[in-house]
């Protein structure tokens, strides 16, 4: 490891490796938002949405049968109840009840899994859920509680130094470090809320750059202009922005040219 000018540590001689997720399978009955063939046929991990703020039984069934097809790692993207809301809602769920809608999302996606010869892989909240689990523990130790619940040890994808990791950790989860390439950063290492203006990057130039800083440097440039610290194991492409699967694969093919080893975290 070594010390950057800009206080960043980065590793020396250690070809970068690094996941590239979105998340897939966000319609519902005749509305389709994500163009899912077109993304998995780039990304190594799909945060198969599971019915609370996006997606439906067939289509949770045709997202896993094209992910297993392909070789992509099938995760399941957990969520407060709110399709009407998409998910970004801020709620107050019961932790008991959080714990137990939790536990039903992963199983109506492990169903669909194992059809298509996979199974979930993975798990990460959505939206208001996982911008809340960064920082209340006790609706994190309700996420926690309900991936336990399903057995098996499923690793948590989120984000580093949450409170969601925290509690992951103390239960024995494994723990994957997550990073955004277009969404902005505050200098404390979290993302900047929706609401407020800049908080999606969408120029696709900028979002490669950050992209490859985030995968090479293990660094970002937050809104401020600082350089803040990022240890991903996986990038996060948005499949819900106009033009996603374009950018997604030129953001594979500019990691592939720089040396960065795309690939699975499970």
């Amino acid at each position: 490891m070594s010390e950057r000018s800009d206080g960043v540590t980065a590793s020396v001689g250690v070809p970068p490796v690094i996941d590239l997720n979105a998340d897939l399978g966000e319609g519902f009955g005749r509305w389709q938002l994500t163009d899912d063939e077109a993304l998995l046929s780039v990304v190594t991990s799909a945060n198969v949405a599971c019915g609370f703020h996006a997606g439906d039984p067939a289509t949770m069934r045709r997202v896993c049968e094209l992910a297993a097809e392909r070789g992509v790692v099938i995760g399941a993207q957990v969520s407060y109840r709110d399709l009407a809301g998409f998910g970004r809602r801020a709620m107050d769920v019961p932790p008991d009840e959080l714990a137990a809608e939790i536990t039903y999302q992963i199983g109506a996606l492990e169903v669909f899994a194992r059809a298509a010869g996979a199974r979930v892989g993975y798990v990460k909240p959505h939206g208001a859920l996982y911008n809340r689990c960064v920082h209340d523990e006790e609706q994190a130790r309700a996420v926690v509680d309900g991936i336990r619940a399903v057995g098996g040890g499923l690793p948590v994808l989120g984000l580093p130094g949450s409170r969601l990791h925290e509690a992951a950790t103390r239960a024995q989860l494994p723990v994957i470090d997550e990073a955004f390439a277009d969404r902005a950063y505050t200098p404390e290492g979290t993302l900047v809320p929706r609401r407020e203006p800049g908080a999606v990057i969408h120029d696709p130039d900028e979002v490669v750059k950050r992209a490859l800083g985030m995968a090479r440097d293990q660094a970002v440039t937050a809104r401020d202009g600082r350089r803040v610290a990022v240890t991903a194991r996986s990038l996060c492409l948005h499949g819900d922005t106009p033009g996603a699967a374009d950018l997604a694969r030129r953001v594979r093919s500019e990691l592939t040219a720089a040396g960065v080893h795309v690939r699975s975290f499970v």
